[in-house]
């Protein structure tokens, strides 16, 4: 009975390795063809035309979609969030919050900014 309890708990061990190697490679292929995958169901379309541009620097720190962020504003806001991008035109950065918000904060009304987690850093080194 030992035996075939080991055995089960091999097989599930081995698959799950298996399973996070598949989903490696599939991220590397997304990395590889420029697609970021934000999987957040209150991202709506009219806010991924809002922004046009994918990869800037800000305050000193490249970043680029799909970053993880925190940031603090003049008014003493703090937000944390994915960042979907910016744009030029506005001189705005747009963030969807942890709370399933989409924030359009100036740049200049921006005290703080700090990444917390960069896409795809396994990956990229």
């Amino acid at each position: 009975m030992l035996d075939f309890i080991q055995a089960i708990i091999l097989l599930i061990f081995f698959i799950s390795i298996y399973g996070y190697c598949l989903v490696i490679l599939k991220e590397k292929l997304y990395m590889k063809k420029n697609i970021i995958v934000i999987d957040n169901k209150h991202l709506t379309k009219d806010d991924l035309k809002d922004v046009d541009v994918n990869e800037f620097i800000l305050k000193g720190k490249r970043v680029k979609s799909g970053d993880e962020v925190k940031v603090t504003t003049l008014s003493k806001e703090k937000l944390n969030g994915t960042l979907i991008g910016g744009n030029i035109k506005n001189r705005a950065i747009h963030i969807i919050t942890f709370d399933n918000e989409v924030k359009k904060l100036v740049i200049d009304d921006i005290s703080k900014f700090k990444i917390i987690s960069k896409y795809g850093k396994f990956l990229n080194y």
